[in-house]
């Protein structure tokens, strides 16, 4: 009997102190993954170290992670992700078709957060087949950026951008220097140079890679075939082996031998981060930016927009504590804290004038701009897209090096890509 009454007294013990615990706010504690290194590791440490601090239930571990959509996607079929994972946009569709992720549609509107809080492209790249998939974190748009002093030395107004891609041709002539041999020493642009964007030239010719009402793709459109004519005009007046040899004296984009930082190439298509490296790299660089000039049939003010997203993976352990950083992270205080961090602009349409006045990028506001015009455009939100990137990669290799007309490479792309989405359709 005494040793029965013992037996309850510690299980009393053991209730009472786990009662405590929980009376006193042991936190849960959450693990998020994330992509990021260097300083833009950093300003997401901050807004985790804020959030932290700003309530006692919930403590956020940040883990940088590389390959992290690979290894996000392992970790989930594993039975073992991380509470939160940042992706990218154009990760969502492929993650949402698969359900490895969870829908936060309950958790937006339990918290007020709607479409009307964010810059429509980036609440759009989240929201996929009738449900909200991720909240977008850092966002980007692309813009031409030009080197003012080698405009100067061309004859040019190092003040007037080209606006049509007829007038980048003239500047491009102008700017574009060759030894006596022929060789290029110097060039005004190229499009090879980042090289990063292969499939999206048509688009500053009116194009459109899908059609979302008829299922379509449409790589071999008019509009494309004429971008991808003009992409293959400089192949053909610059030579594509002068060219070749050329770009292998680049180096890498993260380096002071990046061929723009280095005033070898007077031109380039670039997204909002760029001025962190042409201040790391460049600092006395005299350079502009704008929008990237459009052809016939195109639109100024056209753009590719991104951003970096975060998901909560399919059983994540703490989904609700997970989704309370999120929430904390698409705050306008907590946005501007990791945008102003990483010299980003915010995805949010609600911006303080001190994050504009005192943003380092003399830019800021023509990459917001750009991300709000009519035509700012993110990447099709189709189950294959990995596939058509890859087939566009292929196709403008081609077209560059003159192995085909454009009208022949991009009919191959739409036959290809069509049918492997008609095939993925089918089976849904």
């Amino acid at each position: 009997m005494l040793r029965r009454a013992s037996i309850i007294g510690i299980c009393a013990i053991l209730l009472i102190v786990s009662i405590t615990s929980v009376a006193l706010g042991a936190k849960v504690k959450i693990t998020y993954w994330e992509k990021w290194t260097s300083f833009e590791a950093e300003a997401m440490q901050k807004v985790a170290d804020a959030f932290n601090a700003s309530q006692d239930k919930i403590e956020v571990e940040v883990v940088t992670t590389s390959e992290i959509d690979k290894k996000t996607l392992v970790a989930i079929t594993a039975g073992n992700p991380p509470d939160i994972a940042g992706l990218w946009s154009h990760t969502v569709v492929p993650y949402a078709g698969k359900k490895s992720i969870i829908t936060l549609d309950d958790y937006a509107a339990k918290a007020g957060i709607t479409k009307d809080n964010y810059i429509p492209a980036y609440w759009d790249m989240c929201y996929y087949e009738g449900n909200l998939w991720a909240l977008p974190t850092t966002p980007a748009s692309l813009a031409l950026h030009w080197n003012k002093t080698l405009f100067e030395q061309a004859g040019l107004d190092p003040d007037v951008p080209p606006k049509t891609t007829a007038e980048l041709d003239e500047f491009c002539d102008k700017l574009t220097k060759k030894d006596a041999a022929g060789k290029i020493e110097q060039i005004g642009f190229i499009h090879t140079w980042p090289g990063w964007w292969k499939s999206i030239w048509g688009w500053f010719f009116g194009g459109e890679l899908y059609d979302p009402e008829t299922g379509k793709i449409t790589a071999d459109a008019p509009q494309n075939i004429k971008a991808y004519e003009w992409v293959q005009s400089y192949s053909k007046k610059y030579g594509a082996e002068h060219l070749q040899t050329f770009q292998s004296g680049f180096g890498s984009f993260s380096s002071p031998e990046n061929p723009f930082l280095s005033e070898i190439v007077a031109m380039e298509i670039q997204g909002v981060w760029n001025a962190n490296f042409i201040q790391n790299f460049a600092p006395d660089m005299k350079w502009g930016a704008a929008s990237f000039p459009y052809g016939e049939g195109g639109h100024p003010m056209t753009t590719l927009v991104e951003c970096d997203v975060l998901v909560i993976p399919k059983g994540a352990p703490n989904p609700d504590e997970a989704f309370e950083f999120i929430k904390f992270v698409n705050s306008q205080a907590g946005m501007e804290l990791l945008c102003m961090g990483q010299r980003k602009f915010t995805p949010l349409v609600e911006v303080s004038p001190d994050f504009i006045a005192a943003h380092p990028n003399p830019y800021i506001q023509l990459f917001i701009d750009l991300a709000k015009s009519p035509y700012a455009k993110f990447l099709p939100q189709i189950p294959v897209w990995n596939i058509y990137a890859d087939e566009m990669g292929a196709a403008f290799d081609r077209i560059w090096l003159q192995e085909q007309t454009p009208e022949e490479s991009l009919k191959e792309v739409t036959a290809r890509v069509q049918k492997e989405l008609d095939r993925v359709m089918k089976r849904r």
